[in-house]
């Protein structure tokens, strides 16, 4: 099946490019074959011309809420006898770039809520984290008989970092599995990034923790931390694992409380 590519129109965001089959012979232009079951366009089709690289249609719509239904071709195309080969295949394809313009719609539609709640989720994380280093840091001008009073601080610090990572990693789970639709639907090549749509909501997501889903869900066979909650487990036990060496060094006993 030819491939459909999602390029900007530069006076909207309605065009898509549609490459032709390269091993078939010269298409007749579009409208004519067109025009004649328009019944079949989609709702939100507007026209399609050639685009400007040969073999290419570009296709525009009216703007895609992502409320409406993923657009398919209608089963009785299927059914009219009437109806060409190559009108089903040009309806098919119009479907196929609707259905690009529509997975990013929706992905802007059901991201952005989230997307405002994420900002002071990761807020909240990358001070926690910096608190977490804070405390550890002031062992090194503690005082010996203050390292218990000390340890109790710096497991507070590692609750409330814990508290945070899993909160921004169930938050980047509902991001991410949002994402993973819109590429099912359009494929890579015409993903929409999530940093993207929270520029067009006027946020700055850089530097944002978001993997792909297969990075939080769990299955029988693979049981892992969530990618900031396992960041976060190796902070731990690094610092961990210094207190202990420092324990045993100076022969001390305290070690066990860190076991």
């Amino acid at each position: 099946m030819p491939r459909t590519i999602a390029l900007q129109h530069p006076l909207d965001d309605t065009g898509l490019p549609h490459p032709q089959a390269p091993a078939e012979s010269t298409p007749a232009p579009l409208a004519p074959a067109v025009a004649d079951i328009p019944r079949y366009h989609h709702p939100h089709f507007v026209r399609a011309e050639p685009g400007r690289s040969e073999g290419l249609i570009l296709y525009y719509f009216a703007p895609f809420t992502g409320g409406e239904p993923e657009p398919e071709v209608p089963l009785v195309v299927y059914k009219d006898t009437a109806v060409t080969w190559e009108q089903s295949r040009e309806l098919s394809n119009q479907y196929e770039a609707a259905r690009i313009m529509w997975s990013k719609a929706r992905l802007r539609l059901e991201a952005a809520p989230l997307l405002r709640r994420a900002a002071p989720l990761w807020e909240a994380w990358a001070s926690a984290l910096a608190e977490l280093r804070r405390v550890f840091g002031e062992f090194w001008s503690t005082a010996d008989g203050q390292w218990r009073a000390q340890l109790l601080r710096l497991t507070d610090a590692e609750r409330a970092a814990r508290k945070a990572a899993g909160a921004w990693d169930g938050l980047a789970e509902q991001l991410a599995k949002l994402a993973d639709a819109q590429v099912r639907v359009a494929g890579e090549y015409d993903e929409l990034e999530l940093g993207d749509v929270a520029r067009e909501i006027g946020l700055d997501a850089k530097g944002w923790w978001i993997e792909h889903i297969s990075e939080y869900e769990l299955t029988p066979y693979s049981r892992h931390d969530t990618p900031v909650v396992g960041d976060l487990n190796r902070v731990i036990e690094e610092q961990r694992e210094r207190l202990r060496e420092v324990a045993s060094l100076a022969g001390d006993r305290a070690d066990r409380a860190l076991a």
